[in-house]
């Protein structure tokens, strides 16, 4: 999902160029950029109930149309770094299944927000029939799970990111 400064610069791009309606798509989110004296209008999907389309939809040209996708990868990794550059990421240390509890019918370990140490458990790799904790090796606030219970883990994919204290 696109973020908020994403569409500012999307909204920038397509203001200062002579491009009337604007339509794009990635990753199953789609906008729609419409300029009418200098008016520019984001429906971001999926979208319950639509206007109808009250300006005639033009073709964008492809160079204009590379030029804003480039500029959404380049504000989308720029982005992606500034979030997690000081973010510690507990990883997997094996292979196996990542389980959030101890059990089906038992609470998570943790959940975004909550308080770890160094030496909590927050969660479980399952590797040949061994239940392996996981600590989250840092003092800090759980700010993102990045797997779902009962998924497969890599060697090293990074499970939680903490905001270290």
């Amino acid at each position: 999902m696109l973020k908020i400064q994403e569409i500012r610069e999307l909204i920038k791009a397509i203001d200062q160029s002579s491009i009337e309606e604007f339509k794009y798509e990635v990753d199953g989110t789609k906008i729609t950029l419409r300029k009418e004296r200098k008016f520019a209008e984001v429906v971001q999907q999926p979208v319950v109930h639509q206007a109808p389309a009250l300006i005639p939809q033009t073709q964008v040209p492809p160079t204009v149309q590379t030029q804003v996708e480039k500029a959404v990868e380049e504000v989308k990794q720029e982005v992606a770094v500034k979030s997690t550059a000081n973010l510690y990421k507990i990883t997997s240390p094996m292979v196996g299944t990542f389980y959030a509890a101890p059990s089906p019918d038992s609470p998570s370990y943790v959940k975004v927000g909550d308080k770890v140490k160094a030496d909590s458990v927050v969660c479980i790799v399952e590797a040949m029939k061994l239940m392996n904790e996981i600590e989250a090796e840092v003092k800090g606030e759980i700010v993102e799970i990045l797997v779902e219970n009962g998924q497969l883990v890599e060697y090293g994919q990074e499970l939680f990111l903490v905001k270290a204290e």
